[in-house]
């Protein structure tokens, strides 16, 4: 290294002695070379001191670098040593735990070894004894079989019968005393509980009929609903499908119609009419159109309301809305949602009695008829519509097991399903909760307006004059006159084959033609 230094010094000083010679040749001539001559021997005297200096310094930096490398590889080789040491003092420690445990187990093997032998030798005296006491048993066997007369298996299968007829006997016993003490306690129980449920349920219970009656501030007003020539109440029942009979009654038009929710909706828009004294068959359609939203409001307030009452909570909002439709809906002249509203207080009152669930009884009890609301527009019995709807909106399989089983048509899944339909039949069965001949007549009014509907064309169909009427609208832009006359007798007809009925039913078609324009 030093070498090369000395070399790339050297080559640099002739270097610039050469640019120096150059530049003086080039300037002073012969007599500037001698001056350089001088001048280049002063750089090269320098330049040597200067490459001796760097000499010695990068010898004194290779010397030092040197000793540090020969502590660091000193450091290290101590470290390893140290590392060595303990590595080789840990095996040996292990080394000899190893020896003494090697000690210990074959110690222990040959006190196993000695147990062993002692075992066979005992296991040995066991066989000799056993052998002994297995003769002497047949020994004493046969004797005890000569003198009872009687074989071993013999012996065993009469003592066998005797305590199995002497438990069955006890067993017998044990149970019918259980079954008459369960019987008395279950009876005393279950009218305690009844009785208890009764006294706590104060739902009011209303018998609808299928008449309504409107008040009117005075007896003219009854002409103007009439309208000239009749129109005016026309329009009213097309639009309602509500019977509107004016009589001698004083002050009131009467409302006849099987439908509970149409005798309403016709009853306000009536009184919405006579207090805003315009009555004419376009403000009666708007009346009619108006109150038949409202009246869907208030169906969701009173599912809201009756779900309140009860604490029923997350129920659906489609199921609210049914919920609210059983408050105009009657099951033998029964109030459909009182009815509910009896049978989920009933069930929660006795599953809180017996200690069951609570809120699947009551919700079972609130919830099983609501097929009700939808029977009229879909096909199947309202427990089947009850099931499909309540899984539909997510009720819980225990809600909807109680449900299904109210009527007994599946077995029941829980003893919260057993109260729902007791609950059920209690509610049904006490004295003046149910009329039948209501029913009857309703499902006929009902029968009639579907097989009514049932003909192509036909958009709306309402039965009239406590059936003895059906009146029905065609769609003008599907049926022409001449086919509204045929729709009316081959309707005629198949009533007349398909139906049960006392007099006669007048069948009237209605086509009536609309055209709308808005003038802006």
């Amino acid at each position: 290294m030093n070498v090369i230094v000395a070399g790339l010094l050297g080559l640099f000083i002739g270097l610039a002695i050469a640019a120096v010679f150059f530049q003086i040749k080039r300037k002073s001539g012969a007599k500037a070379v001698a001056g350089a001559g001088q001048e280049a021997a002063a750089i090269r005297a320098k330049a040597g001191q200067e490459s001796e200096r760097i000499i010695r310094d990068a010898q004194e930096t290779g010397r030092q670098k040197l000793a540090a490398v020969d502590a660091e590889f000193e450091r290290l080789t101590q470290d390893r040593k140290r590392k060595l040491t303990d590595q080789e003092r840990r095996l040996n420690l292990k080394e000899e735990t190893l020896d003494r445990k090697y000690r210990g187990v074959d110690q222990r093997e040959r006190e196993l070894s000695g147990k062993e032998k002692r075992l066979l030798q005992k296991e040995k005296d066991l066989e000799v004894k056993e052998a002994k006491i297995g003769d002497l048993v047949k020994e004493q066997m046969a004797e005890l079989e000569r003198i009872s007369g009687l074989t071993q298996e013999e012996a065993k299968g009469q003592i066998i019968k005797k305590i199995e007829d002497e438990a069955r006997l006890e067993a017998v016993q044990t149970v019918k005393r259980v079954e008459e003490e369960t019987r008395a306690k279950s009876r005393q129980l279950a009218a305690e509980i009844i009785g208890s449920a009764i006294q706590r349920s104060a739902a009011e219970h209303v018998v609808e009929s299928t008449v309504s009656v409107v008040d009117l501030p005075s007896d003219d007003m009854k002409g103007r609903i009439i309208g000239r020539e009749g129109r005016n109440i026309r329009a009213l029942e097309v639009a309602t499908g509500v019977d509107i009979i004016v009589d001698d009654t004083p002050e009131a038009v009467i409302l006849s119609s099987f439908d509970p929710i149409r005798r309403e909706a016709a009853r306000l828009a009536i009184q919405r009419l006579v207090l805003d004294g315009r009555i004419h068959p376009a403000r009666i359609e708007e009346v009619v159109e108006n109150v038949k939203a409202e009246l869907e409001e208030t169906i969701r307030q009173e599912g809201e309301s009756a779900a309140y009452e009860l604490r029923v909570q997350n129920v659906h909002p489609e199921l609210i809305k049914l919920l609210g439709r059983l408050r105009y809906r009657t099951s033998y002249g029964q109030n459909v949602l009182q009815h509910s509203k009896e049978v989920a207080f009933l069930s929660a009152a006795m599953a809180t009695e017996l200690g069951l669930d609570t809120q699947t009884a009551l919700r079972a009890g609130l919830l099983h008829d609501i097929g009700k609301a939808v029977d009229k527009e879909v096909e199947g019995t309202h427990t089947e519509l009850s099931v499909e709807l309540c899984r539909k909106y997510g009720e819980k399989e225990a809600v909807i097991s109680a449900i299904a089983s109210h009527h007994r048509d599946v077995e029941f899944g829980s003893v919260e399903a057993v109260l729902v339909q007791s609950a059920d039949t209690l509610s049904a069965a006490r004295p003046g909760a149910r009329r039948e001949l209501l029913e009857t007549y309703i499902k006929r009014l009902e029968k009639l307006e579907g097989l009514a509907r049932s003909f192509d064309g036909v958009s709306k169909a309402y039965a009239l004059q406590a059936g003895r009427e059906i009146r029905i609208m065609v769609d003008a832009g599907k049926v022409a006159d001449d086919r509204a006359a045929l729709i009316a007798k081959d309707i005629a007809t198949k009533i007349k084959n398909e139906l049960d009925y006392p007099g006669q039913i007048k069948v009237t078609v209605i086509r009536e033609m609309r055209a709308v324009e808005y003038a802006r």
